[in-house]
C-alpha cells in the first residue's frame, strides 16, 4: 500500500521520527492508526450510552444530570 501525505502531515511524521520518539515513519503511522481505532471505539461507546440515556428518558426514568461526571468521562474517553 502506498500512501500520499500532505506536506504538513509528512513534516509531522518526520518531526516525530527526528525526536527519537519513533524509529521510523511506519511506526508513526501505525501509532496514528492505533489511536484512530481507539477513538472510534470510544465514540461508539458514547453513542451507545447516549442511546441508552434516551431510552431511559422515553421510559420516564430521567434523573438529575451530573455534568462534572459526564465531562470527566468524555475527557477520559477522548484521551
Amino acid at each position: 500500500m502506498n500512501v500520499s501525505l500532505s506536506p504538513d502531515l509528512e513534516r509531522l511524521v518526520h518531526e516525530r521520527v527526528a525526536t527519537g520518539q519513533y524509529r521510523s515513519a511506519v511506526d508513526v503511522i501505525r501509532e496514528a492508526l492505533r489511536l484512530l481505532k481507539e477513538r472510534d471505539v470510544a465514540f461508539k461507546e458514547l453513542q451507545r450510552d447516549i442511546a441508552a440515556g434516551l431510552e431511559q428518558l422515553d421510559r420516564g426514568e430521567a434523573g438529575v444530570l451530573d455534568i462534572a461526571a459526564i465531562k470527566a468521562k468524555a475527557r477520559q474517553q477522548m484521551g
